[in-house]
C-alpha cells in the first residue's frame, strides 16, 4: 500500500496500521539467535571491538532489546508505525525516522548493520544508495552487515505465522513469488487474518522487493569502497514454511577500506 504523496517511501499496513502485530508473531528465541550470530560476526571483523551501531531498517526494536546489551544502538526506520513500538520497548536506545538511502548523521560507527530489511532496495541504484549509506558512516576498520537474498538462491514460498494474546488471534499468510513480468524483483503478499472477540478482519498488503545476482553484490559493496565476506544462512524460517521448501539466505559481512 502505497502513499499518495509522490517520491514519498511506502506506506505498507504490515509497519504501520498492522504494527501492532509484530508482537504477537516475534519469537524471543529467533531474535536471540539471529542476533548472537550478527554480535559474533561483528566482532570477529572490527578492529577493534565495536562499541558504537547504527541498524538500518530497525523494525519494531525486537533485534535491539538484545543488541543495546553489546552496543551503544542507534535505529533508522522509514515507518512511523515501528518506530513508535521501537521507542516504547527501547526507550533508552536513539531512533530516527529516515531512509536508509539518504540518512546522513555526520558521524561514524564501529558497526552498521542492514538485517532483511535491504529486500527493500527495489533497484541497483536503491542497493548501491543504501550500501554508500553504510559504508558513510562506517570508521575505518568498522564492520557492516547485511542479510540478503541473492537471486541465484531465491525460492518461491508459503509462510504461515501464528500469535495470540489477550483474546485476539492471529493468522498471516505469507506468498513469495517471483514475477517474471518484473525482472529483478519478487513480491511478498500477506493475508491477515485478525480474530477479536469473536469478529473476524481480513487485511492484504503487498510489497514489492529487490532480487540481485551476486555479481551485483559484490559490484555494490566494492563500489561502496567496503570488503565483502559471504556466510550461508540457512534455516532461519524453516519453522515458518508450508509444504516442502527451503529458504535460504546470505550473510555478507565485511570492512571498510581505506
Amino acid at each position: 500500500m502505497s502513499d499518495s504523496t509522490p517520491g514519498a517511501p511506502p506506506r505498507w499496513l504490515a509497519y504501520n496500521e498492522l504494527a501492532w502485530t509484530d508482537e504477537l508473531l516475534s519469537d524471543p528465541a529467533d531474535c536471540e539467535a539471529a542476533v548472537a550470530n550478527i554480535v559474533r560476526l561483528l566482532r570477529a571483523t572490527a578492529r577493534p571491538a565495536p562499541r558504537t551501531l547504527l541498524h538500518l531498517g530497525s523494525g519494531a526494536g525486537g533485534y535491539d532489546r538484545l543488541l543495546k546489551r553489546q552496543f551503544a544502538v542507534t535505529g533508522v526506520d522509514v515507518s512511523p508505525g515501528m518506530l513508535a513500538l521501537a521507542r516504547a520497548a527501547n526507550p533508552d536506545v536513539e531512533y530516527l525516522e529516515a531512509d536508509m538511502r539518504t540518512l546522513r548523521l555526520g558521524r561514524e560507527f564501529d558497526a552498521v548493520i542492514i538485517p532483511d530489511s535491504v529486500d527493500y532496495m527495489v533497484t541497483r541504484d536503491d542497493l548501491d544508495a543504501a550500501l554508500q549509506t553504510a559504508a558513510l558512516h562506517l570508521r575505518p576498520g568498522g564492520a557492516v552487515l547485511v542479510v540478503a537474498k541473492p537471486a541465484e538462491t531465491f525460492r518461491d514460498n508459503n509462510f504461515a505465522y501464528i500469535g495470540e494474546r489477550e483474546g485476539v488471534h492471529l493468522t498471516v499468510l505469507e506468498n513469495n513469488r517471483v514475477d517474471p513480468a518484473r525482472p529483478g524483483c519478487y513480491e511478498a503478499t500477506l493475508v491477515y487474518l485478525v480474530r477479536c472477540e469473536g469478529e473476524l478482519s481480513v487485511h492484504t498488503d503487498r510489497h514489492v522487493l529487490g532480487l540481485f545476482p551476486r555479481r551485483a553484490w559484490d559490484e555494490a559493496f566494492d563500489a561502496a569502497g567496503l570488503d565483502m565476506l559471504a556466510v550461508p544462512l540457512e534455516g532461519a524460517y524453516d519453522q515458518y514454511l508450508l509444504g516442502e521448501g527451503c529458504y535460504p539466505q546470505t550473510i555478507f559481512v565485511g570492512g571498510k577500506r581505506g
